[in-house]
């Protein structure tokens, strides 16, 4: 029955996409159980509530600046060795992070895991893109989007078990499931996949590198780096950092509504994030853009004109199904812009403006927040972000079509 079901769900799509969704899940999988702790294991060495935040930051931050050199080394040395390399680097330091002594380590080791994180993201979305076929973008990277999805769900709920233990245990089992996500990756993929001088399973333009520059030419890659940024900013940025001290501060709440919130936001995005890359695909990136970048405007739009319980979950609603859309239309924009050449530094730009916006967008509105001493400001920016995609994504030109037509990429008029 499991095997008819796999069977079903990666039906049409080529065998790396079922191996990079179970990828998936094993991080997000232990990221889950992992990441409540972080903050909490910080503070136990004595620090500020500043500096304990900055081991989360850090983890970001060194992603953001990592994203470039990965696209270099899947360029020069194929996806599949960035890849698995990538999920080691984080595992080993996960692992050690679980032993560290001083919070300077836990700060290094969790920089550390950060340029881990970037090579597998960068590599993992390039193989992903360039394998599949244009018809089957969309729903590929949905379907990959959903590994992280079932993993990012199915985590705190191990975590709650795992923190009894120790709340040094969750690193190790985060590293764990890395361990898992190595040996899947390294034993599943075939050797060579994605070398330039090995890589026998794609076209002779498969050696071709795409330029940054070239991609940089193209409104659509531009519309797509916009919307990956607004995505950072609004739905990871605002909504994790802000939002939370508006349930309590606003609203009058404990910090379970707050997880109520993110409970509904990740039920809705998990109900429409496959139909949403269907629609990707077969009524094209556009029309999935436009709903997915609305859905964000909604968002605001409810913290900004209805400061209650039924505002704050509405716009958790919105974020859902902004989350749904927008996780596999812009991604399949940047697939379309590559084709089958090597675009190690294109998916990498495009992968570092959501880190960027995750990094920006808390500092950003949570000094907004303490400079007015409320929230509506902060929100009145988020609005206008959301609304400033939306225009770009309204003259956006359709790559589906082109991309079918031309396989091997777009070019610049």
């Amino acid at each position: 029955m499991l095997r008819k079901f796999l069977d079903r769900y990666f039906k049409d799509l080529p065998r790396e996409v079922a191996v990079l969704t179970t990828v998936a899940f094993c991080v997000a999988l232990g990221f889950g159980i992992v990441a409540p702790v972080i903050p909490v294991f910080a503070k136990s060495f004595g620090v500020s509530a500043f500096a304990a935040s900055a081991v989360v930051s850090v983890f970001a931050f060194m992603r953001f600046i990592g994203a470039t050199p990965a696209g270099w080394f899947v360029n020069k040395v194929g996806e599949r060795a960035v890849l698995w390399v990538g999920l080691a680097i984080v595992s080993i330091s996960s692992a050690l992070a679980g032993m560290a002594q001083t919070f300077d380590q836990l700060l290094i080791l969790r920089g550390l895991g950060g340029i881990g994180s970037a090579m597998f993201t960068v590599s993992s979305m390039s193989l992903l893109l360039r394998t599949v076929n244009p018809a089957h973008r969309g729903r590929a990277t949905s379907t990959y989007q959903s590994g992280f999805l079932l993993g990012g769900l199915a985590g705190p709920a191990v975590g709650g078990v795992v923190v009894g233990i120790s709340i040094r245990a969750p690193f190790f089992v985060y590293s764990g499931t890395l361990l898992l996500a190595v040996c899947t990756a390294y034993f599943a993929l075939p050797r060579g996949l994605g070398h330039p001088d090995k890589d026998l399973t794609q076209s002779d333009d498969v050696s071709e590198k795409m330029a940054i520059r070239e991609a940089l030419g193209l409104r659509a890659y531009w519309t797509a780096l916009v919307v990956n940024l607004s995505t950072g900013m609004t739905s990871f940025g605002l909504r994790s950092a802000l939002l939370p001290l508006f349930v309590i501060q606003v609203l009058h709440r404990s910090p379970s509504t707050s997880a109520y919130g993110f409970l509904v936001t990740s039920i809705v995005q998990a109900s429409l994030l496959l139909p949403g890359g269907r629609m990707t695909d077969t009524r094209g990136r556009k029309p999935s853009m436009i709903i997915g970048s609305l859905a964000l405007v909604a968002a605001m739009l409810c913290l900004v004109l209805n400061e209650t319980l039924y505002g704050f979950f509405g716009a958790m609603m919105f974020m859902g199904l902004g989350a749904a859309f927008l996780g596999s239309a812009p991604a399949a924009v940047v697939g379309d812009v590559v084709g089958s050449r090597r675009g190690g530094a294109v998916v990498a730009t495009y992968q570092m403006t959501s880190d960027l916006g995750i990094v920006a967008g808390p500092l950003i509105y949570g000094y907004l927040t303490d400079v007015t001493g409320g929230f509506a400001l902060p929100f009145l920016v988020g609005l206008s972000v959301a609304i400033a995609s939306t225009v770009m994504v309204a003259f956006m030109p359709e790559t589906r079509v082109q991309a079918q037509a031309s396989p091997s990429g777009l070019h610049a008029d």
